[in-house]
């Protein structure tokens, strides 16, 4: 019998964690894993409100491209440069082709994004259900006792 085995019942499938699984393997195995381009930042705005943000000099917004599918932020850019006669000294603002991918958490949603100064902001928002957020729990000097829970629980209740 195995134990490793994955079942639609496995834990791990329903708390999403296979997909963190496949992400890390995607990355140890893709050739773009090795770059680090283009360069981003991830600023956290307050509790809720996230802003992703890629260093995009040379690019044109038509050239940039935006997609969420199954929890993966897929940010892609082909600056649709065509070679040119000059010669270089040195040539150091690189304008090629990318794929960048954020795999995000169930509670976040893309709430929009801009482009500005070579600068693509993507704006995040961590949306959290009411019922999994804290809760504060009053202190009830007159509760009793375990064994009269269940009836003074359907007073209180019924109050």
């Amino acid at each position: 019998m195995t134990y490793l085995q994955t079942t639609k019942y496995d834990p791990l499938n329903t708390l999403g964690f296979d997909r963190i699984f496949d992400r890390m393997a995607e990355l140890t195995h893709s050739p773009q894993s090795q770059t680090s381009y283009p360069p981003y930042n991830i600023t956290i705005n307050d509790d809720y409100f996230y802003t992703v943000e890629l260093a995009l000099a040379g690019f044109k917004e038509e050239d940039i491209d935006i997609e969420l599918e199954d929890g993966v932020l897929t940010i892609q850019g082909n600056s649709g440069q065509q070679e040119d006669d000059r010669e270089y000294v040195h040539k150091g603002i690189a304008a090629r082709a990318f794929t960048r991918k954020f795999t995000l958490v169930d509670t976040i949603q893309v709430q929009g994004a801009t482009f500005k100064d070579g600068i693509l902001s993507v704006y995040l928002e961590n949306i959290i259900p009411e019922e999994e957020k804290p809760k504060k729990v009053e202190i009830n000097g007159d509760f009793k006792s375990h064994s009269n829970f269940m009836s003074d629980s359907k007073e209180f209740l019924a109050e």
